[in-house]
């Protein structure tokens, strides 16, 4: 890898860190405020996801909607979606988030072992203190959660652990995200008469389900599946480990809770974990 290439990737795949701990930041924000139920928050948020990245192939050049469906990438996609709405109903933030990143982590390191990827001994230390220092933030705040919603979070971590993986053989991110939303639609709107009893949304539940989808859901994965080309499965689920650092440092700057010492040595631990990841994956092999 060059060094330009290398420069691309870590912005690429630092702005698509940011883009999903903001979409972390407007769930909790509506969801958490029960601005507007589950189900239809799920269903807007994917709606404006596709309508955002349709528009975006629509102003591309030599590209078309017309392409076929990656079912798999289809069904993880709204897996994690209505999974991860639900899930937070029941559990508190750092709860929900352990559980989700901790099967993000299991589902693509387990592919990437069980594809033969091999990570030396300077990587595992940093999976180690990076996994610390997310245990450090989250755990105060730990207690038993409700079964059911625990394991709709793990869902949700497995199925965006597949989902990431699937992007990896994508030639078009563009493409192929705009394709997975929009093949999510129908399963979204027929989830709310199901699911919804009755739905109810308020305005301000409806503005922040449509930012997480066209902004931070949309345009965040077309950059994530730029940068999983240029990762291996290990590095891709190891850098994950960043969204919750980030989630809540802008918890602190936006909504106003309290930072502390705690939260800063474990940010240092989490990102520097994240950056011997990296630096293990791009030495030579000895």
């Amino acid at each position: 890898m060059t060094r330009a290439a290398g420069v691309s990737t870590i912005l690429l795949t630092s702005a698509a860190m940011v883009a999903f701990a903001a979409n972390s930041l407007l769930c909790r924000m509506a969801l958490g405020a029960r601005l507007i139920d589950a189900a239809s928050f799920t269903a807007v948020r994917l709606v404006c996801g596709a309508l955002f990245l349709a528009l975006l192939v629509a102003l591309s050049k030599r590209r078309s909607l017309r392409m076929p469906a990656d079912v798999i990438a289809v069904v993880a996609l709204f897996a994690y979606a209505i999974a991860f709405s639900f899930a937070y109903l029941g559990l508190s933030a750092g709860t929900g988030a352990l559980i989700l990143f901790g099967a993000v982590q299991i589902t693509m390191i387990g592919a990437g072992l069980v594809n033969r990827e091999r990570l030396p001994v300077l990587g595992w230390s940093g999976l180690v203190l990076a996994c610390a220092g997310l245990a450090a933030l989250l755990a105060p705040g730990v207690t038993a959660p409700p079964l059911l919603n625990a394991l709709l979070m793990a869902l949700a971590g497995v199925a965006w652990g597949v989902y990431s993986l699937r992007g990896r053989k994508a030639p078009d991110p563009l493409q192929a995200t705009a394709g997975n939303f929009l093949w999510t639609v129908p399963l979204a709107l027929l989830s709310v008469p199901i699911l919804a009893h009755p739905p109810q949304a308020s305005t301000h539940g409806l503005l922040l389900a449509a930012a997480s989808g066209a902004v931070a859901s949309g345009l965040g994965y077309v950059i994530w599946y730029a940068a999983l080309a240029r990762l291996r499965a290990i590095a891709a689920a190891s850098v994950q480990l960043s969204v919750p650092v980030i989630a809540a440092i802008g918890g602190v700057l936006l909504l106003g809770e309290q930072a502390s010492l705690r939260l800063a040595l474990s940010s240092l631990a989490v990102l520097g974990g994240i950056g011997l990841v990296l630096r293990a994956r791009q030495a030579p092999p000895g």
